[in-house]
């Protein structure tokens, strides 16, 4: 199983001498950015001509500056109707005849599944991100049982073909999708897009009351409630401990907080709800220790950036998490929806300034080793290369 960059290929031209072209689908332009920015970097420098599908917000100006070219493609989120789906993949069908990508890379389910369907019959190469795994996936609901039975059945038809693979970011990701059916040789790990280990540097603890940070969108699943209700049992036993909350409601999402509850919270005592936040080390900056109580993640980028910053971590015992909060080596791992278990751990790293450095410079260095954006970049492109017949 390829799980990570292998010598360097040669990059093949286009028959018209052109440079190959990479298409990346993502339902939000601000996802690109946020998220695939280090990987479509390293491509352009390999020699892709990069082109990235999506929903278009504010995003367009900071995708121009890098070079890319941005193709708006409406991508409807939450409650999806037949027609909406059809006009998206109708979308990207049209932008697959005009562009003729010779590598598609499909970020997340919906693009991977919607994306896929559009490529049908298209002589392109496919690299299908099959990220977090969603609320269908966390969610036992008997609807959510239901579309993860339909998602299960399609993702294996649709990603277990020629010249196609599954790209996964965590090991537990991959047992999954063995388990729908998709072959081992079709299966991909690499672990995250990456952290800039040169912008996030360690940087040294802040003064006053023990900051817990929180950073992600205000879903349910990302266990914003559970820590709520932590940070509230410490505060009524006498713990002064600070918790600050960077992140938005995502309205789309069936898991997400209401921005009436999330203003709330940013009323109750030793609760700063910052909402969303561009510059993260200006969070870590204010918080002793990161905390992320998911019940689920592909590799949770809030961790690795505080992980780079030095920052002790605290998360769930789930897939994702303990790929970055080693247990007892850069953090502690409690069950998840549990907020007394979240209580007793936070109350345990608060108490020990100690544990908190080790935590944190063993947090550093493994951001540096193998997570660090450039040695990312290189695995995700070498797979690029291999997928579109590079030569070398």
């Amino acid at each position: 199983m390829p799980t990570a960059a292998s010598p360097q290929l040669a990059l093949a031209c286009r028959p018209d001498g052109g440079p190959p072209r990479l298409l990346y689908v993502v339902t939000e332009d601000w996802f690109f950015l946020s998220h695939r920015l280090p990987m479509a970097r390293a491509a352009r420098a390999a020699g892709f001509e990069v082109h990235v599908a999506a929903n278009v917000g504010d995003g367009a100006a900071a995708i121009a500056r890098e070079g890319f070219v941005l193709h708006p493609v409406r991508f409807a989120r939450g409650k999806l109707s037949p027609f909406a789906t059809l006009a998206t993949i109708r979308t990207l069908r049209r932008l697959h005849r005009d562009l003729a990508p010779d590598l598609v890379h499909h970020v997340a389910l919906q693009a991977t599944i919607f994306g896929s369907l559009a490529a049908l019959g298209c002589r392109v190469a496919r690299v299908n991100a099959i990220t977090g795994l969603g609320y269908s996936f966390i969610s036992d609901s008997v609807k959510a049982r239901v579309v993860r039975t339909v998602i299960g059945t399609l993702l294996r038809l649709l990603v277990d073909r020629p010249r196609s693979v599954a790209l996964v970011q965590n090991p537990d990701d991959r047992e999954l999708l063995l388990r729908l059916g998709i072959a081992a040789e079709r299966i991909v790990l690499i672990p995250g897009s990456g952290v800039d280990v040169d912008r996030l540097k360690p940087m040294a603890e802040p003064t006053g009351a023990i900051t817990i940070g929180f950073v992600g969108r205000l879903l349910d699943d990302k266990g914003i409630r559970v820590l709520v209700a932590a940070h509230r049992q410490l505060r009524a036993k006498g713990t002064p401990v600070e918790l600050l909350i960077a992140g938005t409601p995502d309205p789309a999402n069936p898991a997400s907080v209401s921005q009436a509850e999330a203003e709330a919270w940013g009323r109750e005592p030793g609760i700063t709800w910052l909402g969303h936040v561009d510059d993260i080390a200006t969070v870590w900056a204010r918080a002793h220790i990161a905390v992320l109580p998911s019940r689920r993640e592909g590799l949770p980028k809030s961790l690795l950036e505080a992980a780079a910053c030095g920052r002790p971590m605290i998360a769930t015992d789930v897939p994702g998490c303990r790929e970055v909060a080693i247990a007892n080596q850069t953090g502690l791992l409690v069950p998840p929806d549990d907020p007394s278990a979240l209580a007793v751990a936070i109350e345990t790293l608060a108490d020990d300034v100690g544990l908190r450095d080790r935590f944190g410079r063993a947090a550093r260095a493994l951001a540096e080793e193998r997570f660090a954006e450039g040695a990312i970049g290189r695995a995700v492109t070498d797979l690029y290369l291999r997928l579109v017949g590079a030569s070398g």
